[in-house]
């Protein structure tokens, strides 16, 4: 019996279908990329989808579909959930996918991932990728998790360079910006930091305090949703703290359609540009080339 499993968001390695993968092979299933001239052979097709903004339109009838971009209720079944990695699907892979624990204490508005994960709480870890040559700890918020310690040092004994993806810059301690300065870090990777409400300032600004006494700045990354909270001008303000403290900033919109969002996006994100034009000069060269195409900018601002 043959698996399908569709790849519309091809930018990404989705763990899902690694347990998917994982779980249909142990059963003597073969688990394939769906093409649709072969529609008719697989017992079972699946799609998997991580962002809701990705195109769904060419999903054929009578496809499994799951993840946050299709619904924030869907799940894996036990059994898939619990399967391991199978990582010979991405190939080109150099790396190993690694949750200490899931959920998130914090009930943030725009966040989905409470709803799906409920508080933070420990798993376990599942297999290494064996051509991986880094980590990737996924976790949302590393040291919330009550078992962080053990994670840091299982982190040593690995001793593979660290993708950080989460840490709460707000609730960080002088001993857990410590410890996390002695892991090994991922080439060029930055360890990930997030500034969501602007309203936040004084926690964001006394954790990045603490954080940079052991961490330099240029090793951080910053993610700023805009679009949700706060207005264009604490959206600027949040930037330009960020750039003083020499932390490079990523921009999240919260609505990627709104054309102000949108650009915003676009001039932090791309670091020449960024660098090299303000924000007034670039929004207002988008703003001509929109009049050009003859959109009513009044929609926009």
């Amino acid at each position: 019996m043959k698996i399908g499993i569709i790849n519309i968001e091809p930018s990404i390695n989705n763990t899902a279908y690694m347990q998917i993968a994982c779980y249909y092979r142990s059963t003597g299933h073969a688990v394939v990329w769906w093409r649709p001239e072969t529609q008719n052979q697989y017992s079972h097709v699946f799609c998997s989808s991580i962002f809701n903004y990705t195109d769904k339109s060419k999903i054929p009838e009578d496809v499994i579909c799951g993840g946050t971009g299709f619904d924030v209720s869907s799940r894996l079944s036990r059994v898939i959930e619990n399967s391991d990695l199978d990582y010979s699907i991405y190939p080109n892979c150099e790396t190993s996918y690694i949750w200490f624990s899931r959920g998130c204490n914090r009930n943030c508005p725009w966040c989905v991932v409470p709803e799906k994960e409920g508080k933070i709480h420990p798993v376990r870890i599942k297999n290494l990728n064996q051509l991986g040559k880094s980590i990737t700890v996924c976790d949302n918020s590393f040291f919330e998790n009550p078992n962080w310690e053990t994670a840091v040092f299982c982190l040593k004994e690995m001793d593979l360079p660290c993708d950080i993806q989460g840490i709460d810059v707000r609730t960080i301690t002088a001993r857990q910006a410590f410890m996390l300065s002695k892991l090994r870090r991922a080439k060029d990777k930055r360890i990930k930091i997030a500034w969501d409400d602007p309203f936040d300032e004084a926690k964001i600004i006394d954790g990045i305090n603490r954080i940079i006494q052991y961490i330099r700045p240029h090793d951080l990354m910053c993610y700023v949703l805009i679009g949700f909270a706060g207005c264009p001008e604490q959206d600027l303000y949040r930037i330009n703290l960020l750039r003083r403290f020499k932390i490079s900033p990523f921009v999240m919109p919260f609505d990627k359609n709104d054309f102000y969002q949108k650009n915003f996006a676009r001039w932090v994100n791309h670091k020449a540009v960024f660098n090299a034009v303000t924000w007034k000069k670039y929004f207002e060269q988008q703003q001509k080339k929109e009049k050009r195409n003859g959109r009513d900018l009044f929609e926009c601002l």
